[in-house]
């Protein structure tokens, strides 16, 4: 197997050099070039066009998984949890909504949404299959139907997110384990002393 993915990979190298230096990129990052972490580079690809990023310029993301998905996003926009860069509301679904950074005082942001269209994968039965995990699908078949695909795969929306108003922080002790935790709204005891209640 190890050997059939070399070969997607030299293939890759040859047919789109920029995108393989990004798997490249990708695969010790993840462990492994997975049809996951690829579908994650293709949807940061196309949010990147799509809102028409400029180099350099920051994106945050909101991926619907923690499976994969994120990965190309973490790696090469360096968009990470400790930075806020990086939201997973852990919907199980293979899709993302990314923005831009929003100018001082802008209230909402435009973003767009995109999501691995089950309807679309039809037309590449074998990814179907992967897909709706009706029948085991090595990477190795599932990545080169993938790269073939292209945006094709992916339905997009766009859509507008609210800029988060930046709290104010202190750091206090808690009343109940002593230990200190980022303070906001007057709560005396930290977030894990109240899920205990």
């Amino acid at each position: 197997m190890d050997d059939e993915m070399d070969n997607i990979l030299k293939q890759l190298k040859e047919q789109d050099p920029e995108l393989f230096l990004q798997v490249e990129k990708i695969i010790p990052f993840h462990g492994y070039l997975s049809t996951g972490a690829l579908i994650g580079l293709q949807m940061l690809n196309m949010s990147k066009r799509l809102l028409d990023v400029k180099e350099g310029e920051r994106i945050y993301a909101t991926a619907e998984t923690y499976n994969c998905v994120p990965d190309p996003f973490q790696i090469l926009e360096g968009a990470t949890t400790g930075n806020k860069g990086l939201k997973v509301n852990d919907y199980g679904k293979m899709a993302v909504t990314v923005n831009k950074r929003g100018a001082p005082g802008e209230k909402t942001m435009p973003a767009v949404r995109i999501y691995l269209d089950p309807e679309k994968t039809k037309a590449y039965p074998k990814l179907y299959a992967w897909y709706m995990n009706t029948e085991k699908v090595p990477h190795e078949v599932v990545v080169p139907i993938v790269l073939e695909a292209g945006e094709s795969i992916y339905s997009y929306s766009f859509t507008e997110i609210e800029v988060p108003i930046k709290k104010r922080k202190q750091v206090k002790l808690c009343d109940k384990c002593g230990e200190s935790f980022v303070w906001y709204e007057g709560e005396a005891l930290c977030e894990a002393c109240r899920h205990e209640q």
